[in-house]
């Protein structure tokens, strides 16, 4: 069982240490994401130390198709497949069934869809799901969920979540017995259990309480950020999160803008991961905190200022605008993985200041002028 340290609180905003087999994880964290087991814009584990990146995280649906979690198995684990030494959180799979699969069956098993690589049959459930990230040797596996659809109504919710909570107690035991297996790389796995409810309070309270019965290493809110306001996301935060185990991290899944991690951490969470800042560095935005970006902005044509000044990130320590658009106006992948390393380092930049500010006692001051620098740069930056 991971050991989970709280040093400091201010407000809700949780200061703590996560302790696992493959080192201590000092939260509020952002996992970057590496879905196939790699940081889409050509970043490797070695450039991730640079970033000051403490947990990676990868997809059990991806890994699995390809190139199989039997044969990374064989290679001795993820971990030593992508040459990373640190914690790696590996997602369960039930997202990509249920966002990528345009044929799929549910039933109280598992689910039955076709592969969106080369068509073919594959069978899901929390059994599988739990075999394939042991298989996996992740420090943190992902319990199996379905991941309703925020406009779905409440009839479907009700039944999913119901579904969902049984499939965990399939997760726990059967991670349990394969922890207990010779074969196995990582025997101290970790489960993280999966709140879902859609936008409706009383099923996430009522999920919540369900599955904080069964003492698990770790709890995740997921199925937001899929289509709803971020008012509706902090309105269920609100009120979900109190009925999490105060001494077990908290995880939002797939959040978020530099905005929703630092209102998310004021309400109690520690753990975020999200594709923004790869995604949105492979298309030349970059996070300052004068607010984002966009780097095939004209104006950017004769700037020889790094993306910001005092930054000391790899491109910023180097490169000037100028330089980083042309690349990306050309083509060049090194323009994208420049700008990726910038918002990478900057999103771990602000996660440590996250950390000192709750040490320090002063979070609701450092959030208020941390979101104001980067919505009055919004404003200054324009359109672009």
């Amino acid at each position: 069982m991971a050991a989970y340290t709280i040093l400091k609180q201010d407000g809700n905003a949780k200061r703590a240490e996560f302790q696992t087999v493959h080192g201590v994880i000092q939260t509020p964290v952002f996992m970057n994401v590496g879905t196939a087991a790699a940081i889409k814009g050509a970043v490797s584990s070695e450039d991730l130390n640079g970033l000051k990146t403490q947990v990676e995280l990868s997809n059990t649906y991806h890994l699995h198709v390809r190139p199989g979690d039997e044969l990374i198995h064989e290679l001795g684990g993820l971990h030593k497949f992508m040459a990373w030494e640190k914690p790696i959180l590996t997602d369960s799979g039930g997202f990509q069934v249920f966002s990528l699969a345009k044929l799929r069956k549910i039933k109280e098993e598992g689910v039955q869809f076709h592969s969106h690589v080369d068509g073919r049959k594959i069978f899901m459930g929390p059994e599988e799901s739990m075999r394939i990230q042991s298989n996996l040797a992740s420090t943190i596996a992902m319990a199996f969920d379905e991941c309703p659809s925020s406009v779905a109504d409440r009839g479907y919710v009700q039944d999913s979540v119901d579904r969902t909570a049984r499939w965990l107690v399939r997760c726990k035991e059967e991670m349990g017995r394969l922890n207990g297996l010779e074969r196995t790389i990582n025997k101290e796995q970790l489960l993280f259990g999966i709140n879902q409810g859609a936008v409706y309070e009383d099923i996430r309270i009522g999920h919540a309480k369900r599955i904080a019965e069964l003492d698990l290493d770790g709890y995740a809110v997921g199925g937001l950020a899929v289509g709803e306001s971020h008012e509706e996301m902090y309105r269920i935060l609100d009120v979900t999160v109190p009925h999490l185990p105060k001494d077990k991290p908290t995880y939002l899944m797939g959040v978020g803008t530099p905005a929703n991690i630092l209102e998310a951490v004021g309400r109690g969470v520690d753990f975020f991961d999200c594709v923004y800042p790869t995604r949105n560095g492979r298309h030349g935005h970059v996070y300052t905190n004068q607010g984002k970006r966009n780097l095939f902005n004209q104006k950017y044509a004769a700037d020889m200022r790094p993306i910001e000044e005092g930054c000391q990130c790899p491109a910023c320590r180097k490169y000037g605008r100028a330089y980083i658009r042309h690349l990306l106006k050309a083509g060049e992948m090194l323009g994208m993985r420049l700008c990726v390393l910038h918002n990478l380092y900057f999103y771990n930049t602000m996660m440590e200041e996250i950390r000192a500010a709750i040490e320090e006692g002063r979070y609701q001051s450092y959030k208020e002028e941390k979101l104001y620098g980067m919505q009055d740069g919004q404003r200054q930056e324009g359109l672009g």
